[in-house]
């Protein structure tokens, strides 16, 4: 017998044999056309609100701040870089971020607070869901609503006043018309506001963290404290990331609270107002366009750098 012959016999042979059901089951079966355009089907009505209301809204703006449109003409001519032009060489226009800072200012004790009640009430604590309810409450209630409760709140004579009497603090503030402390108290309000949401961001990433890290330190012997400077701390690093952005953000823009309170008054005004006011009571909207896109490209122009600063920790496949 030639070697040819028990070679094409060895073959033959093989081929016979069925083949690796393992190796079939690696090779991908090809998905039809109907199967890959499902998910897109679902996502087409969002999509299409998305760009409807957020980024066909952002290219009319950025074609507005190019023209000398009043608001109300059908028609405006261009101008080409005269609106940034005259932003960026008015100083006063910019003189309005003094008043962010305070909110700056708050969105740090807000940070703070919400840290710290959320690592209290994530150990066992009695009543910590009733608390959880009150500290997240305010920040369900309608902006509207709340800078009208607050406006009678801060009222000379009111409220607070009446509050300050029972700790001996005597005297009629104007809380909300004197310049020295106008931002304060409108700062005041925005951390009772919003210091629902970072509570629960905190409280969502602490409750998130693996059990048996706790049982780790508390059989090492842990306090309170240990475990929440290394177990805890080192968890929420992207938590406070993201409420810094927010934090930088919001203080940026912040409108609906000192619009409604103080309409800007008494160095109360802020950009987001503003350009609100350049828009409706002077009919400057391709000025105000320029204004939003500049404050638009600050706020992008922070997250980058804080992304920069503190980057994200890419978890490795091992």
């Amino acid at each position: 017998m030639t070697r040819t012959s028990s070679s094409l016999r060895r073959g033959a042979a093989e081929g016979d044999r069925p083949r690796d059901p393992a190796r079939r089951s690696r090779r991908r079966p090809r998905r039809p056309w109907s199967q890959s355009l499902t998910p897109w089907l679902f996502l087409l009505v969002p999509l299409a609100l998305l760009a409807t209301f957020s980024y066909v809204p952002i290219i009319n703006m950025v074609v507005y701040s190019f023209t000398d449109w009043d608001g109300v003409s059908p028609g405006y001519t261009f101008t080409g870089l005269e609106n940034y032009a005259e932003i960026l060489t008015r100083p006063e226009l910019f003189k309005v971020f003094v008043a962010s800072a305070y909110y700056l200012g708050a969105s740090v004790v807000q940070i703070v607070l919400a840290l710290y009640f959320a690592t209290v009430l994530s150990f066992s604590t009695r009543f910590r869901n009733l608390f959880k309810g009150i500290l997240f409450f305010p920040y369900l209630i309608n902006g509207v609503a709340i800078g009208f409760v607050f406006l009678y709140f801060f009222q000379e004579g009111g409220t607070f006043d009446t509050v300050l009497r029972l700790f001996g603090i005597g005297g009629e503030h104007l809380w909300l018309g004197d310049p020295d402390l106008v931002n304060f108290s409108l700062a005041g309000v925005s951390v009772w506001r919003y210091l629902g949401l970072n509570f629960v961001l905190f409280l969502g990433a602490i409750q998130s963290i693996a059990p048996e890290l706790y049982e780790a330190a508390e059989l090492d012997g842990a306090s309170r404290w240990q475990q929440f400077r290394f177990v805890i701390a080192p968890s929420l690093r992207p938590i406070i990331g993201l409420t810094a952005i927010l934090a930088i953000s919001g203080s940026l823009s912040v409108f609906e609270i000192p619009y409604i309170m103080t309409g800007g008054a008494g160095a109360s005004e802020t950009f987001v107002i503003q350009t609100i006011k350049l828009a409706f009571r002077f009919n400057k909207t391709g000025l105000a366009s320029a204004a939003a896109v500049v404050l638009l490209v600050i706020i992008l122009l922070v997250a980058w750098a804080q992304r920069r600063l503190v980057p994200e920790e890419r978890v490795t496949p091992s």
